[in-house]
Formats: C-alpha cells, sequence, structure tokens
C-alpha cells in the first residue's frame, strides 16, 4: 500500500476523500466555492474536523451555492453561530458571504470562478501541477502558485486564504495533484 494514503487510514470519510476528491479535477464553481470555504475553516484546525462536518457546513451555507451565500442575511449568519454542526467562529462564519461576494465579481471578470483558479496555471487548463513525488516527505505544503493565488485573493478581498490553506485548496480542486507515484488513486 502506497504511504500516500497514510493520512487518511482508518478514518472512512478521509479515506473517501482520499480515494474520491483530493487532487482529483472538478470544474464545478460551487464545488471549489465549497472547498474554498472548508479550507478557510480549517485555520487552525485538522482537515479531519472539519472533514467530519462537511455535510453540516453543505446544510449550512445552501449547499454552497455561490448566490445564495451571497445574499445570505446578517440574521442567517448570525443563526450559525449557535450550530453545533459546524466551527462557529464569528469571522469563519461570515467569511462564506464575504468570499462569494468576492467570487461573484471574479466570475463577472473571468466568466467563472474555474477560469480564474486555472489562470494561475499558466495557460495549462485541464493539466494539473504534478510533482510525481515518491515519498510524503516530498510533498511541499506551499508553491509559487499558491502564493500567487493566496496574494490575489486577499487583493481581492477574499478571506483565510493564506499560502498552506491556499496549496491545500489546490489540491481540493484537483488543480495540484499530490498523490504518491505509487498510489493507486493518482
Amino acid at each position: 500500500m502506497s504511504e500516500c494514503r497514510a493520512w487518511s487510514e482508518g478514518d472512512p470519510i478521509l479515506e473517501d476523500y482520499h480515494d474520491h476528491e483530493w487532487c482529483k479535477v472538478n470544474h464545478d464553481d460551487d464545488f471549489q466555492f465549497m472547498m474554498l470555504c472548508l479550507e478557510g475553516a480549517s485555520v487552525g484546525l485538522s482537515w479531519q474536523i472539519i472533514m467530519h462536518k462537511k455535510d453540516a457546513y453543505r446544510a449550512a451555507f445552501h449547499d454552497f451555492r455561490i448566490e445564495a451565500c451571497a445574499a445570505m442575511t446578517d440574521e442567517e449568519l448570525e443563526a450559525q453561530r449557535s450550530n453545533p454542526g459546524i466551527i462557529r467562529n464569528k469571522s469563519k462564519i461570515y467569511s462564506v458571504r464575504k468570499n462569494a461576494q468576492a467570487v461573484q465579481e471574479i466570475r463577472k471578470e473571468f466568466g467563472s470562478f474555474d477560469a480564474y483558479l486555472w489562470s494561475f496555471t499558466g495557460g495549462e487548463y485541464d493539466q494539473p501541477i504534478d510533482g510525481h513525488w515518491k515519498t510524503p516527505a516530498q510533498v511541499p505544503t506551499v508553491s509559487g502558485v499558491s502564493i500567487a493565488m493566496s496574494k490575489d485573493m486577499k487583493r481581492r478581498g477574499i478571506s483565510f486564504v493564506g499560502p498552506v490553506i491556499t496549496y491545500s485548496f489546490l489540491q481540493s480542486v484537483g488543480i495540484v495533484n499530490d498523490h504518491l507515484e505509487d498510489c493507486e488513486y493518482r
């Protein structure tokens, strides 16, 4: 068995994520937005915690439909502060609406959130950045692309997008493929 799966072994939710979503190209704007928000919610926490709350997040935030999240009222957001199914940090909760509104502006400029995200790959649309790693120790936590994307997202008003979180986000939507060379889910 490849060491690639070591971080997910023994947790059915993480195993499913590793095997079927992680580093798999997904061009759906709402899915990409969901992963952006979930990665942001993970700041200071483990990915395992967030993945175990994913269904509650989807229910709390209109299945992460960008338009619906952008239109959430203060009352709706405040109500989520007492939702035990999600991380109840006020800044993280309010960032969903703020980020949705920023993504709406990005879509106006680029046509889609997907087109914006892939613009950071140097025109290699649908060609994931693949390091062909052989060991987990080789897999980076940041890259030139994650640094540039983080900087641009922050400039556009998106929250919780430091270079490390942005790198994880790139993995989560398949722009980066960090499955090890011997991983059967590559």
